[in-house]
């Protein structure tokens, strides 16, 4: 059995000016493929005493991005393998 694995960080970086959180999500395979995507979430200020809301908003928006990036790339590949590109 052949195990693999890939790690994924996420920064988060908060401004409290106008309550706006964005995370990226950086994955760097094996094969040397970057892939990144970002997620943003805006604070309501009655979430102030809970920060983490914007953070686990934010970082499952910029998961949810990088996961539809890879389900393409997986796509393409399948494509390129029987010789018909989707890519334009």
């Amino acid at each position: 059995m052949q195990v693999k694995q890939w790690t994924v960080e996420i920064y988060i970086t908060e401004d409290d000016e106008d309550d706006r959180t964005v995370a990226r999500a950086v994955l760097l395979n094996r094969a040397g493929t970057l892939h990144e995507s970002a997620g943003y979430a805006r604070r309501n200020p009655i979430d102030r005493p809970v920060p983490a809301i914007g953070d686990e908003l934010a970082a499952g928006r910029a998961l949810a991005d990088l996961a539809a990036k890879l389900t393409e790339d997986a796509a393409e590949d399948v494509a390129q393998m029987a010789g018909q590109s989707r890519r334009v």
